[in-house]
């Protein structure tokens, strides 16, 4: 994918090349300090093995990320960061990068739970969920848990409406999905017709998106649509079960067409969560509302008298499914925060031991007799 060029040397000109990914007059401001220094501005487009290629005024460079390459894999340099790069040289060096505005983080399968940056800067964050298989509401909650955490505002596509071809079947699936992902909106597309794809252009004509889903969802397919090429390798899925194969290994940043730009990335296993409290909360917001009238502030929804969340289930105002996938990612990311944070450790361990001890009192009464 090539990039416009630009004839202005000056970074804060209207006119600059990388308006057209971003660039605007706060970014300007910021990288001031790094203009002083003779360096240049550009966007990083994809990162691989200690170089990244970066659009700057002058066209895409090569750069060495040896001087932004911390050990907290979250301050590592990624595809959508604003880079200050050396003007000339072999090899140029990318000197620093802009604070993000936003950033896309999971946590990884790894021992040390450490967390992965998908993607920087991102304003609309495009969910593509395949209708070829059967829908899995818990993992949606969990990629519109990530990325309402970003700051980025989430997007549901579902992919391949032409495999569901009773509009009645396909208005139900839809409806499952906007309970799911309440304040969201909700895109059937067909990327092999065009069909719904010309509203989603318009939705991410005006920033940044990162296109995110597993392996199979039609991501690199749907990210051809969008800029009108066959510009992302597609492999089709398997027919026994639906899943996909890894066509896209890198993450990258492409401009679109009718404005925009888009950051596609790899089918991803697994779906972590990295310090999404916040998230969680967004993704779940009825549940919220309702606990807002529980009796007791700390309520946990689980048998505390006047609880208004339970009551809701009841009645049938709110899913039992809903409960339970909220309980489960609050518990999830709990343990992941606590792994570094030591005083939410140390409450966890303490509220297990009450726990624990409690159970073996109740257990001992029950064995003597008593209630």
């Amino acid at each position: 994918m090539s990039f416009p060029a630009s004839d202005s040397s000056s970074s804060n000109s209207p006119a600059h090349a990388l308006a057209a990914i971003g660039w605007d007059d706060a970014w300007a401001a910021e990288f001031a300090p790094y203009e002083a220094q003779g360096l240049l501005p550009g966007r990083v487009v994809r990162v691989d093995r200690g170089q990244c290629d970066v659009v700057t005024a002058q066209g895409t460079v090569r750069a060495d990320t040896a001087f932004v390459t911390p050990h907290d894999p979250l301050r590592v340099i990624c595809t959508g960061d604003w880079a200050a790069v050396e003007p000339a040289g072999n090899p140029r060096y990318v000197k620093a990068y802009l604070p993000r505005r936003t950033a896309f983080v999971r946590s990884t399968s790894s021992q040390r739970s450490e967390g992965q940056i998908l993607a920087a800067n991102v304003d609309h964050a495009v969910i593509a969920v395949s209708l070829a298989v059967e829908l899995d509401l818990g993992r949606i909650e969990r990629f519109l848990a990530l990325a309402w955490e970003s700051g980025a505002q989430p997007l549901v596509v579902l992919t391949k409406a032409d495999l569901v071809p009773d509009p009645v079947v396909l208005a139900h699936l839809v409806q499952d999905v906007e309970t799911t992902a309440p304040g969201v909106q909700v895109l059937t597309v067909c990327s092999l017709t065009g069909e719904g794809t010309d509203v989603l252009a318009a939705v991410v004509s005006g920033g940044t998106s990162v296109l995110l889903g597993v392996s199979g969802a039609g991501k690199s397919t749907l990210a051809n649509a969008l800029l009108g090429a066959e510009v992302m390798e597609v492999q089709a899925a398997r027919e026994t079960d639906g899943k996909g194969r890894h066509t896209t290994t890198t993450r990258n940043l492409l401009a679109l067409p009718g404005g925009g730009v888009l950051i596609d990335t790899p089918g991803l296993r697994g779906v972590g969560l990295w310090d999404a409290e916040a998230g969680v909360g967004q993704v779940f917001s009825e549940i919220e509302d309702h606990a807002a009238d529980c009796r007791f502030h700390d309520c946990a929804h689980v048998a505390e008298p006047g609880c208004a969340v339970l009551a809701a289930v009841e009645s049938g105002a709110l899913a039992q499914r809903r409960l339970e996938s909220y309980r489960k990612l609050l518990r999830e990311n709990q343990r992941i925060v606590a792994k570094t944070d030591a005083r939410l450790r140390s409450e966890l361990r303490r509220d297990w031991r009450l726990k624990s001890a409690e159970g073996r009192a109740n257990h001992a009464a029950k064995r003597g007799g008593r209630l």
